[in-house]
């Protein structure tokens, strides 16, 4: 992060209105809203590594985690926030701008290109030591702000018969 603080730059990311605040849902419960993320830690690459470093304060949330061979990491793309990316709807996609592909909303994407700039990544561990986990690889830039991680786990993450549309299809 240059210029602004990862903690600003989230507020305000976050933190803003949104039209509808206070509509509910059956519930009677707030379905949107402002409110505010913090990160657990951040990417690190170096020496060829990749690695998740989670803050120190949240490390006991590590327990267990290397009896999984694989984890969801939900990262923040902090270094492609503009206004103009955010208010983008429908791309050509994969790789964004190929118009061969049909357009398509980013709903239906992986865009980096969305209201929100939330990543996921699907990642192998290598190990885990203390406050670090590393993994072979991820689609973030080094620094990027960690928001969450979630173990793989093949029977709740699995979709049998699962269709992709035609321009995924050999990818």
């Amino acid at each position: 992060m240059k210029g602004i603080g990862l903690a600003a730059l989230l507020i305000l990311a976050l933190g803003v209105g949104i039209p509808g605040a206070n509509s509910t849902a059956d519930t009677g419960l707030p379905t949107t809203g402002s409110f505010t993320m913090h990160p657990i830690g951040s990417i690190r690459k170096a020496n060829g590594k990749t690695e998740v470093v989670v803050h120190k304060k949240y490390q006991a949330g590590l327990l267990g985690i290397d009896g999984f061979s694989h984890v969801y990491v939900y990262w923040w793309f902090d270094q492609n926030d503009t206004p103009e990316k955010r208010a983008t709807l429908q791309i050509h996609p994969s790789p964004p701008g190929n118009m061969a592909h049909p357009l398509t909303g980013v709903f239906a994407t992986r865009s980096p290109f969305r209201p929100n700039l939330i990543g996921m990544t699907l990642c192998r561990i290598v190990s885990v030591k203390d406050n670090v986990i590393e993994i072979d690889g991820i689609d973030a830039f080094d620094d990027t702000p960690v928001l969450d991680i979630k173990p793989h786990v093949p029977r709740f993450d699995s979709a049998p018969n699962a269709t992709i549309p035609w321009w995924l299809k050999g990818k």
